[in-house]
C-alpha cells in the first residue's frame, strides 16, 4: 500500500510499504479521509514521534474492509469514524471510564502507525459507525469535533442536568435541548480560532448560547465566525483592538462568565483571566507553545476573584450514548451542524504533503486540511 513514512524529524516520505494484518479484536480500515491536526506539524518537523518509522495521522475515516480473529462480522463493509486513543482499559482512570486520561495509552498516529495511508489496522473497540447520510470528510472531523465538545461540557454548571452529569461533566444527549437558562444567559468568550476555537463556537451557538464573544486575528476567522451565527459586534480583531478593554466594554466591566483559552500561550492565559468575572471560570484549551509560567499578579487575580480553572484533553468516548462523540454524531445525523464549511483545503493522497507544508510555512489561510483518498 502507499502510505506517508515518517522516518526521523522533518524525513517524511511517501512509499511502498506492506498493508498491514489485523490481530487480535482489530479491524483494517481502507482509509476515505483525513484531517491534518495542528499537532502534526511538530510532530513530523521539529519533534518527532514516539517511534520511527511511523505512520501521521489521527484524525480519519474509512471502511472496515478486513476483520481479525474473535470481531464480529457486522463491521465488515461498515463505515467508521475511529477514536485514536487505545486506552489500557486497566488503569484507575480508565476503571472510572475516563478513558482519555488512560496513565498507559497507545494512540493512532502518534505512537503507532495511522491515517496518512491507504489502510490502517484499528481495535474494533475505537470503532463508531457513521449514520449513512454522515460523509466520510465530516467524520474525519469527529475527533476535533469532539475535542470541542469536551471542552464546552467542561464549563457547565450542571445545576440541572442531574446527578450523572454533575459527577462526570458530560451532558447526556436528552438534556441539550433544554439546557438550563442559567447556562443560556451565561456570557462566554472563545480566545483563538483555529480549528478548536471555532468548532467551539458552533457547538455553543447551535446550543443556543445567547452571548458569545470570540477573539481571533484574521480576516477569514471573522468570516467563518458570522457564518456560524455569531453577530458582528461580538467579534473582536486583537491586531486592531486592545481585547481586554474590548471585552470589559461589553460585559459592563465586570467580564466573562465562562472564558475558553484556545491559543495556548502564557499572554492569552492571563489575558482570560483578566477577562473573567469574579466566580467565573476559565477553561484552558489551547495545547502549550512553550513553558508556561505564572506570574504574580494573574496568581492573585485567580486567588482574588476566586475563579476556578479547568484543564481540558482529548474527548470522552465510553461507546456509550452519552459521550462526546455520540453527541457530536447526533447532531451531525440531524443536520444540526456543518462542520464540512470549515474545510479549507483538500488533497489526495500523494499530494498530502503540500497540505502539511502550507499548514508548517503558513503560505494560505487554512482552517481544516483534508486529504480525500476516495
Amino acid at each position: 500500500m502507499k502510505a506517508w513514512v515518517l522516518h526521523g524529524i522533518d524525513n517524511l516520505v511517501f512509499e511502498n510499504v506492506p498493508t498491514p494484518t489485523p490481530g487480535w479484536g482489530e479491524v483494517l480500515i481502507a482509509v476515505k479521509a483525513v484531517g491534518i491536526c495542528g499537532s502534526d506539524i511538530p510532530r513530523i518537523y521539529r519533534t518527532g514521534a514516539h517511534r520511527h518509522p511511523l505512520i501521521p495521522g489521527h484524525e480519519f475515516s474509512g471502511e472496515v474492509v478486513g476483520l481479525g480473529e474473535d470481531v464480529d462480522k457486522k463491521w465488515l463493509g461498515q463505515r467508521v469514524g475511529v477514536f485514536p486513543l487505545i486506552p489500557c482499559r486497566v488503569c484507575g482512570p480508565c476503571q472510572k471510564k475516563q478513558f482519555e486520561m488512560c496513565r498507559n495509552y497507545d494512540y493512532l498516529g502518534s505512537r503507532r502507525d495511522g491515517g496518512f495511508a491507504e489502510y490502517v489496522v484499528v481495535p474494533v473497540w475505537n470503532l463508531i459507525s457513521l449514520p449513512q447520510q454522515v460523509s466520510f470528510e465530516e467524520a474525519a472531523m469527529l475527533e476535533p469535533m469532539a475535542v470541542a465538545v469536551h471542552a464546552m461540557r467542561r464549563m457547565l454548571p450542571n445545576k440541572d442536568m442531574g446527578a450523572a452529569v454533575h459527577a462526570t461533566g458530560k451532558m447526556a444527549i436528552s438534556d441539550r435541548e433544554n439546557l438550563p437558562d442559567e447556562e443560556l444567559l451565561c456570557k462566554i468568550a472563545v480566545c483563538g480560532l483555529g480549528t478548536i476555537g471555532l468548532l467551539l463556537l458552533m457547538f455553543l451557538k447551535e446550543a443556543g448560547v445567547r452571548e458569545v464573544y470570540a477573539i481571533g486575528n484574521k480576516d477569514f476567522q471573522k468570516e467563518l465566525a458570522l457564518k456560524l451565527g455569531l453577530e458582528e459586534s461580538c467579534y473582536c480583531d486583537s491586531r486592531r483592538q486592545n481585547q481586554h478593554q474590548w471585552l470589559m466594554e461589553r460585559t459592563g466591566g465586570v467580564g466573562v462568565d465562562r472564558y475558553f483559552e484556545c491559543v495556548g500561550k502564557k499572554e492569552t492565559y492571563a489575558l482570560a483571566v483578566d477577562g473573567t468575572a469574579p466566580a467565573g471560570k476559565v477553561v484552558l484549551v489551547g495545547n502549550p507553545y512553550s513553558d508556561m509560567t505564572l506570574e504574580k499578579e494573574v496568581y492573585w487575580k485567580i486567588l482574588r476573584n476566586q475563579l476556578t480553572v479547568f484543564g481540558t484533553w482529548n474527548s470522552s468516548y465510553t461507546r456509550e450514548f452519552e459521550d462526546d462523540w455520540h453527541y457530536v454524531i447526533e447532531r451531525l445525523d440531524r443536520k444540526k451542524i456543518f462542520p464540512a464549511a470549515m474545510i479549507s483545503q483538500r488533497f489526495s493522497l500523494e499530494n498530502l504533503a503540500r497540505g502539511l507544508e502550507l499548514m508548517r510555512d503558513k503560505t494560505e489561510d487554512y482552517v481544516k486540511v483534508m486529504g480525500l483518498f476516495e
